[in-house]
């Protein structure tokens, strides 16, 4: 009988398919490696099984152990197959980003989970990662495996990815393009096909616009478990020719057309992926092979990427039946708004300005991304108040969401609930929705007291 033994057999030789709708024009082959048809139905399996094994031939985990690891999602649901296969116990830590479809399969698997918020530092003790390293400190017997520094990661990648690429296309790749996150992927299948090739394969990486390896500060991004706010070890800078930066509209716009067009369900990050691929694939010659590498399913991305209220929220869609639409009368002009660092005086210099009684309070200049929407102000909340104390002072949490797009009477009852909506266009603020359509004059009396610093 053709029986595998466990599960952990099934591990990696996934198949690559040829993508010819969504790549229609282009004169290079352009082919997709399911990495979302593991058995933990993303990539990380295949890293999962090797720190494990690692792990294990090394004596850092033995019988009884408890495996922490920050993850947002698929190392950890690859962690949690291993383990369930070989007898540990899993305590998994993950950004509040993370989808709750992810989360619960997690927790199906038999993981127990810490959530951390995602806006902090990587300095803070909240940060996911050093929660989990705290968590191990306090465990009986608890390993880390730390896929971001572990390498085992890359390894694995160099020991199976890279060979099946370079087997299934008979030698014939020319370009791999897969997207970075631990960078464990890229590194690995990346360095054995250009050895195997004598450097005749380009490897490019596809990172969120935001992230730090396509260059620049770190700023929040939508997308999930792709990308970094800091290079993490288990990245080789001497692997990848070039890293481009794609936004979080065209990754979510091309996961969904992956979906549509070629029947592939895959997460955000296969479209980030794609996107890049079709920046490769338009120049590339008629012989080239370009390869992408998709990572996971989108079955964590329900609620989310493949969600229209979600998509109308964030302002990546346009309401099917809308006949007028928040940003059809959204005024023109420049983001207003105030750092939470400010004044109180400030705050009121500006209201009065812009003739507005609700204003957000951003940390970052603009375009301001949702993520960096940190609270909000309104004129009853700054009247009385002393002149130089800081906006935090009296800083409410962030205004609702509604996008661009949205039905304008839907919108509207989501601000008359909470007094204001900050709008969003494709993820980035465009301003501030009051249920009177128009900039509401401050009440009576809009000042701040005189006297010291609060």
């Amino acid at each position: 009988m053709d029986v595998a033994d466990s599960v952990l057999d099934l591990i990696g030789r996934t198949p690559l398919v040829r993508l010819r709708r969504v790549t229609a024009g282009l004169r290079s082959t352009v082919l997709a490696k399911l990495e979302l048809l593991n058995p933990g139905g993303s990539v990380k399996d295949r890293p999962a099984l090797a720190m494990v094994e690692a792990a294990e031939r090394s004596g850092r985990l033995r019988p009884g152990a408890t495996i922490v690891e920050p993850t947002s999602g698929n190392t950890g649901v690859g962690l949690a197959l291993v383990a369930q296969a070989k007898g540990y116990r899993c305590v998994f830590t993950c950004p509040d980003k993370v989808a709750e479809e992810k989360r619960g399969v997690l927790r199906a698997l038999g993981a127990e989970l810490v959530v951390c918020p995602a806006s902090a530092s990587p300095d803070s003790p909240d940060f996911y990662r050093n929660v989990a390293r705290r968590l191990a400190s306090e465990l009986p017997v608890a390993v880390v495996l730390d896929q971001y520094s572990n390498p085992s990661n890359a390894r694995a990648h160099y020991e199976t990815t890279g060979p099946e690429l370079w087997r299934q296309t008979d030698g014939r790749i020319t370009h791999f393009v897969a997207a970075v996150g631990t960078g464990g992927t890229i590194s690995g299948a990346g360095a054995y096909l250009k050895e195997v090739s004598g450097g005749a394969v380009e490897v490019i990486g596809a990172d969120p616009d935001g992230s730090v390896y396509s260059g620049g500060e770190p700023r929040p991004y939508l997308l999930e478990g792709v990308g970094q706010p800091r290079v993490p070890d288990a990245f080789d800078p001497a692997v990848p020719d070039r890293i481009l930066a794609v936004s979080d509209g065209e990754s979510i716009e091309l996961t969904r057309r992956l979906a549509r067009e070629e029947g592939i369900f895959a997460g955000g990050s296969s479209g980030l992926a794609l996107a890049a691929a079709l920046r490769v694939a338009e120049k590339a010659a008629r012989s080239d092979v370009v390869v992408v590498l998709i990572p996971d399913s989108g079955r964590g991305y329900v609620s989310k990427l493949f969600d229209e209220g979600w998509l109308a929220r964030y302002g990546f869609a346009t309401s099917v039946s809308a006949e007028t639409t928040v940003g059809d009368v959204l005024a023109p002009g420049p983001l207003v708004g105030v750092a939470p660092w400010e004044t109180l005086d400030r705050a009121v210099a500006v209201m009065r300005e812009q003739h507005a009684r609700y204003l957000p309070v951003f940390d970052a200049e603009p375009p301001v991304r949702a993520a960096e929407v940190v609270g909000a102000v309104d004129a009853a909340a700054v009247a009385g108040g002393r002149a130089r104390a800081t906006v935090a002072s009296v800083m409410s949490p962030p205004l609702p969401f509604v996008g661009v797009g949205q039905e304008l009477d839907e919108a509207l009852a989501v601000a008359a609930e909470a007094g204001a909506a900050v709008v969003l266009d494709a993820g980035l603020v465009r301003g501030v929705l009051t249920q009177e359509l128009a900039p509401a004059r401050e009440p009576e009396p809009l000042a701040v007291a005189a006297g010291g610093a609060a």
